[in-house]
């Protein structure tokens, strides 16, 4: 049987050119091993820097990508996204015409008799208060209407600001044990395996059988984790990258 595979945090369209060109044709590349040797791909939040949909608009720069998740899916690779803090204004665009099921709560799942829990993990730290008005702002219905008054180009621009006011937030490294203090609750409740990103930080706490996995990003470490029905393992790109 063919593996799950586990990706964050690549913020797609932040970088300069030729840094964004270099992270898109690995991620590329990543899909493309992903699409030979997996059987699902879990997207845990901010493949995208920024992204929202008007009635007929969608972000253009991505079309690479979004043809290879595309493709994937066409080929029964089952795609899941669990939407992150830089994903406020998702819609069915990806649901609709690529075949990517969006998750924008917290993802559950069972696969060969290990029980999953996904998050992002944005707003988990007791340091996010602000961050978590934040979101209820910029996520309510009536908000998402007034911004698709704007035009398209003035839009992007306005959403280009949200994303960096939100990607200037940072859980710092002593908070990372807030994370592992969530995922050993999760044990508790039966978890086996509890995954999430948001920190950038790739990460491995192991309690008997039982594993956390912070998937890190595809910035600077090039992490994910893949599960080969057997253990969950974190991995990076750039050591295992086919010649």
């Amino acid at each position: 049987m063919k593996s799950i595979y586990f990706v964050s945090d690549a913020h797609l369209g932040f970088d300069n050119k030729d840094a964004e060109a270099h992270r898109v044709a690995s991620l590329l590349r990543f899909l493309e091993y992903v699409e030979k040797n997996g059987r699902m791909l879990v997207i845990i939040g901010d493949l995208f820097d920024f992204w929202f949909e008007y009635g007929s608009v969608v972000p253009r720069k991505y079309f690479n990508i979004l043809f290879m998740l595309k493709r994937m899916c066409d080929q029964n690779i089952g795609i899941h996204y669990i939407t992150g803090n830089h994903d406020f204004w998702m819609e069915n665009f990806l649901e609709e015409q690529i075949g990517v099921i969006v998750h924008k709560n917290p993802f559950e799942f069972e696969s060969n008799g290990k029980n999953f829990y996904i998050a992002h993990g944005d707003g988990l730290a007791k340091k996010d208060i602000g961050y978590r008005i934040l979101k209820r702002i910029l996520r309510h219905p009536f908000n998402i209407r007034l911004f698709r008054l704007i035009h398209p180009d003035f839009g992007f621009a306005a959403a280009r600001f949200f994303s960096r006011l939100s990607r200037n937030h940072r859980v710092f490294q002593d908070e990372d044990n807030e994370y592992i203090a969530f995922a050993k609750a999760k044990f508790e409740k039966g978890f086996d395996c509890v995954l999430m990103g948001h920190t950038h930080r790739p990460c491995v706490y192991l309690e008997k059988d039982q594993i956390y996995v912070n998937t890190g990003d595809w910035i600077v470490h090039f992490s994910f984790a893949e599960f080969n029905n057997n253990r969950l393992m974190l991995k990076y790109w750039e050591k295992i990258l086919p010649k």
